[in-house]
């Protein structure tokens, strides 16, 4: 590197302190260059690119990123991934300069006191990088992980929050808008989890008359999952861009058939049928960029051509999964988009156009426009419920107030609805890095049915409709949170139940039902994603920390 170019980028960096730099910003290109990175530094040249060996870049990318970005770089919460092409486009030195300047009030400290050489050591990984393997290789092998026996000793958490040491299957909570504490009681936190594999006497925590199989392993990042209408389960392997589907059901509870339905899609996540009914015409499939569609019968295994391109949906930089959901007459189609960032300003930042949304389009892909708005992340889950018809959604809130801030959510959608995001939040509450924004918004902010622990990652979900679960779950909300990353000790990594009383209508409580994927000291092995409903009426649960599928069933009513 000339010495020209070093004091030109040195000029570029105003603050470089930290040594880690976890996690990286919204990757979004911004204007011409990446994170407004000077033009001088796309011509700073890496002295290890082309190098075969990447090892000292991922052990260093090992010590300061994978706590949070993932140790495969797969991403977490709100933190991007690093993989599947996103950073193909940046120039070498740019992403030299946002390394070592960072970007801290998105949450990208610098890394700007780590030695020169080794920060292009990262470089040359991170653009080395493919798509990753299974967080866990062995997922599904019981014998490769151990047990450690040391618990966390920080504080017990106020209630009503809660941190995974004291969730409990059957243990009902309740979180309402007088709860919630003042922004920055506590510090934010980067406390990302590290993936690993399952330990040998470690398995799912469920209640009483209730347990826990394994229905299937070894799977590439399991994400969404949905029951067709003749009973075959379809689900996303994001990661390896396809989509595939289980038959049936062995006496000893594992699939009778597996099939690849559709494979070369990018990072596919939303799964539905279409029309609604029993006889399907086609099966909708989200990119973070598109939605599309292919042709389709009862029992097919395998898509018969090539998908039809439906509609375009905005940028999948920072949240890319987006749900999707039909109205019941079939006439409306609805996908969710969540936000570019964590909590920047539409008004000023092009990148949340049309995002932070759920959108409505005809079937077809036409006449788009949005149905609800201010909501930070609904792509993870959306359903309509069975008994009232209505659009339900489940969020993931904003991070970086505070371990107890903001309260992810579950709720009914309504039409027209603003739900706050970024300006305000659970009703009349402004965020602190809005001041005065938006005052004629403060009394439309709409106040979600079910507050969550803050930074759960609340993702798919399911209304229970078998008969093989007790007659008071009938009706019933069963969710999957994925688990925090923006809070000092996890919370989520579980199944929660959320209880509609045979109405319909949540009232506010929820209860920890499925546990056990954090070990006591705060390891995580296992973290739920999809949800959906087998033939049988047992609920299978998506992991993609272990790469298993989880089927919980009753055992006795």
């Amino acid at each position: 590197m000339s010495k020209s170019l070093v004091r030109l980028l040195a000029a570029s960096i105003a603050f470089a302190l930290t040594i880690t730099f976890l996690p990286f910003a919204v990757l979004e290109a911004q204007d011409a260059n990446f994170h407004d990175a000077p033009d001088a530094a796309k011509l700073l040249h890496d002295p290890y690119e082309g190098a075969a060996d990447k090892a000292a870049g991922k052990r260093l990318y090992d010590i300061h990123c994978a706590s949070c970005h993932g140790r495969n770089a797969q991403g977490s919460g709100d933190v991007p991934a690093l993989v599947d092409g996103v950073l193909e486009s940046v120039a070498p030195g740019e992403l030299f300069w946002f390394i070592t300047q960072g970007e801290p009030q998105k949450g990208m400290p610098s890394a700007g006191n780590l030695p020169e050489p080794e920060r292009w050591q990262v470089v040359s990984y991170l653009k080395a990088l493919g798509l990753p393997q299974t967080a866990s290789s062995g997922a599904g092998d019981p014998t490769l992980g151990t047990t450690h026996t040391a618990k966390l000793t920080a504080p017990p958490p106020h209630p009503p929050f809660t941190d995974f040491r004291f969730e409990e299957p059957g243990k009902v909570r309740k979180i309402t808008v007088n709860d919630l504490p003042q922004p920055y009681a506590t510090p934010s936190a980067e406390n990302g989890p590290e993936i690993i594999p399952r330990p040998a006497d470690a398995w799912p925590k469920a209640p009483g008359g209730f347990k826990v199989e394994q229905y299937a392993t070894g799977l590439e990042n399991p994400r969404l999952m949905r029951t067709a209408p003749n009973g075959d389960v379809f689900f996303a392997e994001s990661d390896a861009g396809r989509i595939r589907l289980f038959r049936g059901l062995t006496s000893d509870g594992k699939p009778e058939l597996t099939a690849v339905f559709a494979s070369g899609l990018k990072r596919p996540y939303g799964i539905n049928f279409y029309p609604p009914g029993p006889t399907p015409q086609w099966v909708y499939v989200t990119e973070p960029r598109a939605v599309l569609r292919f042709a389709y019968q009862n029992g097919d295994l395998r898509a018969s051509g090539a998908p039809q391109h439906i509609a375009d949906l905005p940028d999948g930089k920072g949240h890319w999964t987006r749900d999707i959901q039909f109205s019941p007459d079939g006439n409306k189609m609805f996908v969710a988009v969540g936000s570019a960032s964590n909590s920047d300003d539409p008004d000023t930042t092009r990148q949340e156009k049309n995002r932070a949304d759920i959108l409505e389009f005809n079937p077809d892909g036409s006449s788009m426009r949005i149905y609800a708005y201010g909501i930070r992340n609904a792509g993870g889950g959306l359903a309509i419920n069975p008994k009232t018809g209505e659009l339900w959604c489940s969020v993931n809130e904003r991070d970086t107030l505070g371990d107890d801030l903001v309260p992810d959510y579950i709720t009914h959608v309504e039409e027209g609805g603003f739900y706050g995001w970024p300006w305000w939040y659970i009703g009349s509450h402004q965020d602190p890095t809005h001041p005065g924004k938006h005052p004629e918004l403060k009394d439309k902010v709409i106040i979600p049915d079910v507050l969550l622990q803050p930074h759960n990652a609340s993702l798919e979900f399911t209304f229970y409709q078998g008969n093989q679960f007790p007659a008071e779950y009938q009706g019933d909300i069963f969710a999957s949170e994925h688990g925090s990353w923006n809070r000092s000790v996890r919370a989520g990594y579980e199944v929660i139940r959320v209880p509609l009383h045979q109405t319909g209508h949540a009232s506010g409580e929820y209860e920890d039902f499925v546990t056990g994927f954090v070990l006591d000291d705060g390891r995580v092995w296992g973290r739920p994603v999809g949800m959906t409903m087998a033939p049988d009426g047992s609920l299978l649960v998506s992991d993609d920390g272990s790469g298993s599928i989880w089927r919980i069933l009753a055992v006795s009513k």
